[in-house]
This record gives C-alpha cells, structure tokens and sequence, in this order.
C-alpha cells in the first residue's frame, strides 16, 4: 500500500520551530506520512504568493495528496479553517484567499474544518498551522473521510488578486505575484488571457523583422557610446530593452525607457511598467537577452515575467511582491 503524501506550503521560513512542530504534529497522527516540503519562503503575510506557489505545485502530485497552505495574517480571528476537494487532492487550510487559484481548475468542494475531535488541543490563537491544519491534514492522510471534518460551504472567499483589470481598450492593471530566488518577477498577466501574447510568441511579425533592423543600428551605436554599455539593446531578441542601467529619461520624475525602446515606438508591444520603470522587451528564452538587459518572457507558469539574463530583474527594478504593475498591448 502507498505511503500516503502529505505537503507543507508556508511563510514560517526556516529559523524558528514551527515547520518542525506542525510535521512532528503529523507523524505522531500518521507516521506513516512522506511530508513533502513545497516551500516555506512565501513573503509574510502575501497571500496571494501563497496561492500561486500551491496553484504550480499541486498537479505535479499524485492523487489523494494532502496539502497544507498556511499563509494566515488572520490567525485568531473569525476567518475559518477550510478543506478543499479538488482534482483528486485534499488542501487545507485558511479561508482567505490562499485556495483561491485552485476553485477555477474544474470541479472541487469546499468544507468548513468544524469537528475539533480532529484538533489538536488545546489550540493557540497564533499557531493553527500546529493545532488545526496539521492535525486534520494527519487525519485525512489517515484515512479519516471529509464528511467528518466538517459540511461543504458555498459562501468561501474567492478573490480578484488572480485576475488583472482592464483599464482601457489595450491595458490591463495587476500585480507581482511573486519574486522567485532568481529575482524574475512573476506578474498576474497568464498568457492564455492575451492571444497577441500567443501570437508573437509563435512566430515573428512584420514588427519582430522591424525590431531587428532596430537592434543592428542600436547595437552599432553601442559599441560607440559606452554610456549604454550596460543598457543597451538585445541584439537577438525580440523587441527592445528598456530600463536598463544606460536608460535615459524624459525628464524628472518621468518614466525610465531607454533609446531602443522608444525607437520602437507604437510597435513595442507589450509593454510592462512597474513604478518608473518600463520593459518593452518580448523574448522566448532567456539567451535571446544580453547579461543585465531586462525583458519579458512567459515562465514555465504561463504568467508574464520580467527577468534579465544571469541576474535579478526584482534588484534592478526595485520592487516587490504585491506591487501593482501595468500592461499595454499594441
């Protein structure tokens, strides 16, 4: 008989004790158990990270896979402990929000934890990922079905943090779901959502043959100003460079891009700012890019990101996990 899998997904990091309790928590329901650590460096208290990090995890597991997510700044207060059923596999944890990229992959049920038998007690009002989440995970590990956690719900929180908004004909308002140990920054812009996106990524446009007669000029000027040395062009890839460390500005307070990107004009397309800072490069792997050049590419999540080739793009741009971010297209 399989080992039954359970998974720990957390902001705790890994200097204190609370990963080591909530497993020792585990074992002493269900020794049995390979605990499979998926990552406990979340940002504090993003939830929003927290859920894409289990949304790419999960379907890389077996079924009847136990996950426990906590990512919980409400901890202690009314917000309620849930247990999804989803695509064969069990998920627990808060209802804010930390769920919320699995309710659209097909067909799930929500319960609401309720049956403290299952509880380990008695239970602190700052560590429910010990006396609550653990537990039942063990619990259902172990056999225990569903139904005995608790009834299904209907009212569970589902937020918009997922999804960006349209702001206009051709762009779109969202945000950095996440910083990677690389330093790209993984946007909320999924590719699916953007078929020019699909476009250009298949194949080159009238406009890609035009961004590289840009490039070989650009390149030329390069090699004769060593003031956009670091910034330059990407003389393979698609698009332009923008914002890089040679980039010039308009102007006090105005947005940085750089001469290749504004050479390009109304045919960069798309176009990613994030603060000050504006990325007007599209490139399908990251050896179309230059070392400290930064660009966009879709990540292996689907989602747009901002990266730079052998270094980290969240440093040259100066942001971070939750910060609003904007796209044009066309």
């Amino acid at each position: 008989m399989r080992r039954p899998i359970l998974t720990l997904t957390t902001d705790f990091g890994a200097s204190d004790h609370y990963v080591g309790a909530m497993k020792g928590v585990i074992l002493s329901i269900c020794p049995q158990a390979q605990i499979v650590d998926i990552c406990h460096d979340v940002t504090p208290f993003q939830i929003a990270e927290g859920a894409y990090v289990i949304a790419q995890a999960y379907d890389c597991f077996p079924k009847k896979t136990v996950h426990v997510v906590v990512v919980d700044p409400g901890v202690g207060t009314a917000r309620r402990p849930i247990l999804l059923e989803a695509a064969g596999q069990y998920f627990i944890g808060p209802d804010n929000g930390v769920l919320s990229m699995l309710y659209s992959r097909g067909k799930h049920k929500v319960r609401l934890i309720a049956n403290d038998r299952y509880f380990r007690q008695p239970v602190s009002a700052t560590f429910h990922g010990r006396d609550i989440f653990a537990p039942v995970a063990a619990h259902v590990a172990a056999g225990i079905a569903p139904s005995r956690i608790g009834k299904p719900i209907e009212d569970y929180l589902r937020p918009e943090f997922a999804k960006p908004v349209r702001t206009g004909e051709r762009t779109w308002s969202g945000s950095i779901l996440k910083i990677d140990r690389f330093g790209n920054v993984v946007t909320n812009f999924h590719v699916r959502d953007f078929p020019e996106l699909r476009r250009q990524l298949a194949g080159e446009s009238p406009v890609d043959t035009q961004s590289r007669a840009v490039h070989k000029q650009s390149y030329a000027r390069v090699q004769a100003d060593d003031s956009f040395a670091v910034g330059g062009p990407l003389p393979y890839g698609r698009g332009s460079v923008a914002a890089g460390r040679g980039s010039v500005a308009a102007g006090r307070g105005s947005v940085a891009v750089d001469r290749d990107s504004a050479a390009m004009g109304r045919g960069s397309t798309p176009v990613v700012t994030v603060g000050r800072r504006k990325i007007a490069a599209l490139a399908r792997n990251y050896a179309e890019s230059r070392h400290g050049a930064l660009f966009l590419i879709v990540g292996s999540s689907g989602y747009l990101e901002i990266s730079v080739n052998q270094g980290s793009a969240a440093k040259q741009i100066r942001c971070k996990t939750g910060e609003p971010v904007t796209l044009a297209v066309g």
